[in-house]
């Protein structure tokens, strides 16, 4: 039986000098610093989202999409932690400022349900980049992330449904803010 030395074992290792398994498809690897940066948008736009609501007087409101907020932010975390354990080098690009000024509730909800959608729309394409790149460590990975994302996506719909409903009457907009409180 022959023995491996160290000078026999080859091993594979990405930028970032972490030794990796498998390197990964450069295209998939820019989606996910692109879809990364769009969860760090999407912190920042939920942010501001919530300072409105607090200066409305909503504390409700504010208290649901700072969570929001700290929820893409975590998941960009996630994202950079994935790219970092398969070798890779994180890209952080500038973050755009966000919307700060709506004209009603029904406008901002309505914001918040696409940008749901969108976040949708990148995890489905980053999932079909892994498949056609035969990268299955990427699908396993994004697999809980669609199913977090068919809820949030859910919940944001069931919202905005609520605010629509809502017409814009105050008395309808405190008590869907005192529910948002409790939850």
């Amino acid at each position: 039986m022959q023995s491996a030395t160290s000078s026999s074992v080859s091993l594979h290792v990405g930028p970032s000098g972490r030794a990796i398994a498998q390197p990964m498809d450069v295209d998939l690897l820019e989606a996910l610093y692109q879809h990364t940066s769009l969860e760090r948008v999407s912190s920042a736009q939920y942010l501001s989202m919530s300072l409105w609501f607090l200066e409305r007087e909503l504390r409700g409101f504010s208290s649901f999409f700072k969570k929001e907020s700290l929820s893409e932010l975590e998941h960009g975390f996630n994202f950079a932690k994935y790219i970092i354990a398969r070798g890779q080098t994180v890209e952080l690009e500038e973050v755009t400022e966000p919307i700060q000024e709506w004209k009603s509730v029904k406008e901002l909800v309505a914001l918040s349900f696409q940008m749901e959608a969108d976040v949708t729309t990148s995890v489905q394409q980053l999932y079909s980049l892994a498949e056609r790149s035969n990268d299955t460590r990427t699908t396993v990975f994004l697999d809980p992330v669609i199913d977090e994302q068919i809820k949030s996506e859910d919940e944001m719909a069931y919202l905005l449904g609520k605010v629509k409903l809502a017409n814009n009457d105050p008395s309808a907009l405190f008590i869907i803010d005192n529910e948002l409180n409790i939850n």
